[in-house]
């Protein structure tokens, strides 16, 4: 895809970028400023307040940076049965859209988010499974077994195979922790794709406007299936998926 690279249309892009990082460090500071209040309050309710911040940050990049997104198969979901949710990660754009979907939901995170100001205080509300990526075989347990105590809790639980943001483009490993979890817990798997990384990529200041395509999959069910084949048939899907979304621009 051949971008716009004038300089006068980057300035415009990077002014626009700014008028967003400027209300996401608000919302940021004052969900993290709230959150000792917050915990005097129901789980519940507790949620329903945290979902400002996604919301309003959505709104920002699709009002402000033109960052606009359509959803496919959401009538795929069973929101009455909650499962494990297993997306492709190429933006921070996607952190902030899927809890808009989705019911009440544990992330799995690296637990270094949990030192960043504002922001990591509030994460410990949302019962995440902060885990250290180099720990390796302990963290996987750590995510099958604190992982299938949230979904019993009946939250939905969501992990990035490949654990960390991917080029558009560029194919990753899919690390087995979110399969190992499916297989133990007997939980089934919704695979996710989109191309939130045209708009949005990894380490970069500004956002190019767009029309973002989360496609939902059809529900794995998980019971007879190895950890290997649920990775596989994760892998696939997404993979397959991608090369068939229609371009953001």
């Amino acid at each position: 895809m051949k971008e716009n690279n004038n300089p006068l249309y980057l300035l415009w892009l990077g002014f626009r970028s700014i008028i967003f990082w400027i209300g996401f460090a608000g919302i940021t500071i004052i969900a993290g400023l709230i959150t000792p209040i917050l915990y005097l309050l129901p789980a519940s309710v507790q949620y329903k307040i945290l979902l400002a911040w996604p919301y309003f940050n959505i709104w920002m990049l699709k009002v402000v940076c033109g960052i606009k997104y359509q959803v496919k198969g959401l009538d795929n979901i069973d929101l009455k049965n909650n499962a494990i949710i297993l997306p492709n990660h190429q933006s921070t754009w996607e952190t902030m859209f899927i809890p808009t979907i989705f019911p009440s939901m544990s992330w799995v995170l690296k637990k270094e988010l949990y030192k960043i100001p504002f922001y990591g205080w509030a994460l410990p509300l949302l019962s995440p499974i902060g885990i250290d990526r180099k720990a390796g075989r302990s963290a996987v347990e750590q995510v099958k077994v604190n992982g299938k105590q949230r979904l019993d809790e009946g939250k939905w639980v969501c992990i990035f195979p490949e654990g960390t943001r991917v080029a558009p483009g560029v194919k990753a490993r899919y690390k087995m922790g979110g399969a190992i979890l499916a297989n133990y817990s007997k939980y089934p798997v919704y695979p996710i794709a989109h191309n939130a990384g045209e708009c949005w990529p990894r380490n970069t200041f500004i956002k190019r406007p767009g029309l973002v395509t989360v496609s939902i999959g059809p529900k794995i069910d998980t019971e007879n299936l190895t950890p290997s084949e649920i990775n596989d048939a994760v892998r696939t899907w997404i993979e397959n998926e991608l090369e068939n979304l229609p371009a953001v621009r």
